[in-house]
């Protein structure tokens, strides 16, 4: 008998841009026609109830109007939303429209609508190609930039997925006074995590501007806007698949999602990530990393801007604790952290390592405390 060597050696370029502005729908329209999709003219828009009517269906409108064929696909917004069923849905719904591999997506809403569509996108015919059009803070701040799309289980959150990266990015600042104010603080719980993360400048601009971003001010926006996409940007670019270096965009997370999820989504997810990253300053500083007056510096910031950083009553503390172990970064059955190094940093454990196994009593000890 004999043996094949199957080479499939390749080099993929999968870099993109991200349009940072206000108003960007005809933007999008313009690109398309140029080409950005190469000769693609089937576009399936998929979106959320809740930005249907604001962006969804008007971009589909304009899309019309310039030759291309669309349709949209809606699904209820919220993080309820972002399963496996909801994908299947999807996917059934393109086949019956006649959805073939000579289509794209274009991903119009939140990071709900941005994580699924683009997971969709990853695995519909193989893989077609993808266009987000980010319309909240959070989105801007997170979903839609560096190519993580997933879906939730109830055992786990965002361990089914893949990486797939879009072809565009558009950040449409003006989607956010559109915002109920919730959501808008919601997202900027992602903006504060970037600022203790990567830069004590940013940390520092969004004490001093923290009610300008809030009123919506042009300076302020486009600054936190900017900033986000820079530092996840340098993240994303040495460590595209989360080999190492990109798990510190998991700080706080890792209390952060499974507040979410115990709570079965009562908090939205900036809400949580309040909590999350309150838990890993305490941490953080209860090792030696970051100094108390530091710790307090960032529960306070979240404090200012509406988040919370205690756990409500209604939350199974026990079950808490066993949802940690549902988190990505678990190894050999240890929880694993990312930590704050001061304001502006975080710790490199050795090189390349930057999540440190962390014994569950002193998680359980702290959460308890909060």
């Amino acid at each position: 008998m004999g043996v094949f060597n199957v080479e499939l050696k390749k080099v993929v370029d999968d870099s993109y841009e991200i349009e940072i502005g206000y108003e960007l729908m005809n933007k999008l329209v313009e690109d398309l026609g140029r080409g950005l999709l190469g000769g693609v003219r089937k576009l399936a828009i998929i979106t959320d109830s809740n930005v249907q009517e604001l962006y969804a269906k008007p971009i589909g409108e304009k899309l019309l109007q310039a030759g291309f064929k669309v349709d949209l696909f809606v699904f209820p917004a919220g993080e309820k939303s972002k399963t496996r069923e909801t994908k299947a849905r999807i996917e059934d719904a393109m086949l019956e429209k006649g959805y073939r591999r000579d289509c794209a997506i274009i991903a119009v809403g939140g990071g709900v609508v941005t994580d699924l569509a683009g997971f969709v996108a990853g695995t519909y015919g193989r893989g077609v190609p993808f266009i987000n059009y980010a319309t909240t803070l959070l989105a801007a701040a997170d979903a839609s930039v560096g190519g993580k799309t997933a879906v939730d289980t109830p055992l786990a959150t965002n361990l089914i997925g893949l990486f797939n990266q879009p072809k565009k990015v558009y950040l449409d600042i003006a989607a956010w006074s559109t915002l109920p104010k919730r959501e808008m603080i919601s997202g900027l719980s992602e903006t504060i995590k970037h600022a203790c993360l990567a830069s004590e400048d940013m940390f520092e601009f969004i004490e001093e501007n923290l009610e300008d971003i809030l009123d919506f001010k042009r300076f302020a926006c486009e600054y936190i806007a900017e900033n986000n996409c820079k530092i996840k940007y340098n993240v994303v670019m040495k460590d595209e698949r989360e080999s190492g270096l990109r798990e510190i965009l998991n700080l706080g997370h890792t209390v952060g999602r499974a507040i979410e999820t115990v709570s079965d989504y009562r908090l939205l997810h900036g809400e949580a990530l309040g909590i999350g990253m309150t838990a890993q300053v305490l941490l953080s500083a209860s090792l030696g990393y970051m100094s108390e007056e530091e710790a307090e510096r960032v529960i306070a910031l979240y404090d200012r801007a509406g988040l919370p950083t205690k756990i409500p009553e209604y939350i199974d503390r026990e079950a808490l604790v066993k949802k940690l172990y549902t988190d990505k970064k678990v190894r050999d059955g240890k929880l694993r952290f990312v930590l704050q190094k001061g304001i502006g940093d975080v710790v490199e454990f050795a090189p390349g390592v930057y999540a440190k196994p962390i014994e569950e009593e002193l998680v359980r000890e702290i959460l308890m405390e909060m």
